[in-house]
């Protein structure tokens, strides 16, 4: 309390040196302490209210606890008059039950008399009622079975009240009405059939299925009437709950699973198209079927059954069923293909669930997939096998065919621009095509996995197509006679790869998104490269072949004194290449280039092996105006083969090594050796020796010297494009003859 006045104090205090601060408000000090007055009495006054407020519901509280005291005391007093007057009426409750079971038994009587007529004319209303079944009046036949079923409800009712454990009296009931529930098992099996031809009749007539719904509505209503009683006596009628609601939607389950396995009328045996039908038969069963429980069958159930999701459910769930059955036989790779496109396009298009016509119903989104996941993936990894090794096998026989076709004596097909082909190429990637277009109608993904495989048996495929050519040209050389168009067909092997190439980057173009190269394109483009180029070497060594005799002439004495070698060379290289001509671009220009290098190395290969030496300076003049000439031979005909592009180099490398030949004075030889080296050098000393060895007229100390000077200023031939002399080699004979000159050293 002391703290609460000081506190109090130090606030007024507060207060007060608040409000002077200033002496002009010393002037108000009155003011102040009357306002400060009127406040403290306005605080005083609500305190007093409060307080007599709280003291006047203590007083009101008080007083209601009293008189609460009060009607407790009358209670305990009118329970105490209340128990005294139930013990002595116990003995009066006990003489009145013979009264109540008067009682009972009136009551039991009342309903006996209410369903007397009933009673009596049973046998007759069951005639009638099945009469009414028989003729379809199932409205009619239902009322009369109705009011039998009422008559015996209710005086097994009244007999349950009366003495429950008298089984006699139930049963003797029960067999009086036993044909009553016959005529109940009858009537339902009328109401199923109406509902499993309820797709049909509802186009013609929709009232007898009006019917069956109403029957089965005041089933339903009976039922729930008969389950309340039950809960608050105990008492059920036979056969009750009948759950004909529930059972109507069993009927039209069977009844849709029944359409949807119906549809299959053909197996594989006797048409390979067998599923194809069956699933376009199923499309179509389906999508009629909704649109008839839209448009028609759902106005004839009341709107709480939510009829057309209801059988849009259950289709889906039959044909989710069905197509897992498909799924466990023995299906080929075609069939997968066709049972997959349709799950997972067909399905949910606009050709299906999600016609236009049944959107406004429900939405195809929500439906769970007709088939698992896994399944959808064991399919597509057994279609993968299959394609496989099918692929496998179509790739192997098409190129028996093709094999075929190169011992063929007539030439093969040329395309729109006169190169030679075959259709290999075209027979491989129209299959490719069909199973790329197979599988993109599955999807992307599966697509993409489909590229890929194909151009993995691609890859495997050119490695056999390489060994095969190889085959091909051994076989040949055996006879070369046979096959006659040999050269023909080597060209359009060549230019086979070209058109795999340009084929494998359309379908990559058309078939897949990914501009990435796949695991296999490094490999299918080098293969693609070895098989052309070495087709290319063998058409130039069966150019070569016939070319040997006439290499051999030159730089002998038979050509010294006017062979016609080169010539012939020249006209059966320019013979060869109007056929070479037929091989498309860039291989012909490559072949042109290596056809070039190649006769101008044996030509120079010609000089290396020594088979002349000139014996006077008139015939290393003649000896080199023959090699000049026969250069300038070689420059015009390669001029022409490449449409007029530079080949001087190679063939001037001929014209280099003719004037090392024509040089007169001997003293000068170093000069025009080193000019040699120069422009080519990739030369090396055993070619030097050896064009020496040729000239007749170099002395030992001559070449010595020749050999040191070079050796000491080398030039490097690194990147050089076109090297002539490098895979020259020179005949060990002379390499022996000259290891006294000089010590074997390479001019690089």
């Amino acid at each position: 309390m002391e703290e609460t006045n000081r506190e109090a104090v130090a606030t007024a205090v507060q207060r007060v040196a608040g409000m002077l601060q200033r002496s002009d408000q010393l002037d108000k000090v009155e003011q102040y302490r009357r306002r400060e007055a009127r406040k403290k009495a306005s605080v005083e006054a609500r305190l007093k209210a409060a307080i007599q407020s709280q003291l006047d519901g203590v007083r009101t509280g008080l007083t209601q606890l009293h008189n609460a005291l009060v009607d407790v005391k009358d209670i305990q007093g009118s329970l105490a008059d209340v128990s005294k007057d139930w013990r002595q009426s116990i003995n009066t409750i006990e003489s009145l039950k013979d009264v109540k079971d008067a009682v009972v038994q009136h009551s039991q009587l009342a309903s006996a008399v209410e369903n007397l007529k009933n009673i009596f004319s049973v046998p007759e209303i069951v005639a009638e009622t099945k009469q009414l079944i028989e003729q379809a009046e199932l409205l009619q036949a239902h009322r009369k079975l109705m009011d039998l079923e009422f008559s015996r409800d209710d005086l097994m009712y009244e007999q349950f009240r009366m003495d429950s454990k008298n089984a006699s009296d139930m049963s003797l009931i029960h067999i009086y009405f036993e044909d009553v529930q016959s005529l109940s098992d009858e009537l339902a099996k009328q109401l199923w059939n109406v509902l499993q031809r309820s797709m049909g009749a509802v186009r013609r007539d929709p009232t007898m299925l009006v019917s069956v719904i109403r029957i089965i509505e005041r089933e339903e209503k009976i039922d729930r009437r008969m389950l309340d009683r039950k809960k608050q006596t105990g008492f059920i009628p036979p056969g009750r709950p009948k759950q004909w609601k529930e059972n109507m939607f069993q009927v039209l389950e069977r009844t849709v699973n029944t359409r949807i396995e119906g549809t299959q009328s053909e197996t594989r045996e006797s048409d390979k198209m067998w599923l194809v039908r069956l699933l376009e038969l199923t499309r179509k069963y389906v999508l009629d079927d909704l649109i008839v429980v839209k448009n028609l069958m759902a106005q004839c159930f009341p709107p709480h059954y939510n009829t057309f999701n209801r059988f849009f459910c259950l289709y889906h769930q039959a044909v989710s069923a069905r197509v897992q059955e498909l799924t466990s036989e023995d299906l080929e790779a075609n069939e997968i293909v066709s049972l997959l496109t349709w799950v997972l396009n067909t399905y949910k298009s606009e050709d299906m669930m999600g016609h236009p016509d049944l959107r406004s119903g429900c939405d195809v989104s929500y439906l769970e997939p007709l088939l698992p996941q896994d399944v959808v993936d064991e399919l597509l990894s057994k279609y993968v096998q299959t394609f496989t090794s099918n692929i496998t096998g179509w790739l192997r026989k098409a190129l028996e065919t093709d094999k075929k076709d190169w011992q063929k004596d007539t030439e093969p097909e040329a395309d729109q621009d006169g190169f030679y082909q075959t259709t290999l190429p075209a027979i491989v990637f129209q299959m490719f095509e069909q199973n790329l277009q197979v599988a993109a109608q599955i999807n992307v993904g599966f697509k993409e996995q489909v590229l890929k495989l194909c151009l993995k048996q691609m890859n495997t495929f050119l490695i056999r197509y390489k060994e095969e050519a190889i085959t091909y040209k051994e076989e040949h050389l055996r006879d070369r006679q046979l096959p006659q168009c040999y050269v023909q067909y080597m060209i359009a092997i060549i230019n086979n790869c070209q058109t795999f190439k340009e084929s494998i980057n359309s379908l990559k173009k058309k078939y897949s998104k990914s501009s990435e190269p796949t695991a296999s394109d490094a490999s299918i483009e080098r293969t693609l490269n070895e098989v052309a180029k070495e087709g290319c070497q063998f058409l130039l060594d069966e150019v070569f072949l016939d070319l040997e005799l006439h290499l051999k002439e030159l730089l002998t004495r038979k050509w010294l004194l006017g062979s016609h070698a080169v010539d012939t060379i020249c006209v059966t290289v320019e013979d060869y290449f109007n056929d070479f001509n037929k091989i498309k671009k860039p291989f012909n220009l490559e072949m042109t280039s290596e056809a070039h290098r190649q006769v101008v190395v044996e030509y120079i290969k010609a000089v290396m092996q020594k088979r002349i030496t000139f014996k006077s300076a008139e015939e290393r003049r003649e000896g080199a105006d023959r090699m000049i000439k026969e250069a300038e031979q070689f420059k015009f005909l390669f001029r022409k083969l490449t449409a007029g592009e530079d080949t001087d180099r190679l063939c001037d490398s001929i014209a280099a090594i003719a004037e090392v030949f024509k040089l007169t004075d001997p003293t000068l030889l170093y000069l025009e050796v080193s000019t040699l080296v120069s422009k080519y050098p990739d030369i090396r000393e055993e070619h030097i020796l050896a064009l020496l060895a040729v000239r007749g007229d170099a002395t030992r100390d001559m070449r010595q010297t020749i050999m040191e000077t070079l050796s000491q200023t080398k030039p490097s031939y690194t990147g050089i494009a076109q090297p002539v002399f490098r895979d020259i080699t020179v005949p060990s004979m002379t390499m022996t003859s000259m290891t006294s000159m000089a010590t074997a050293k390479l001019l690089k």
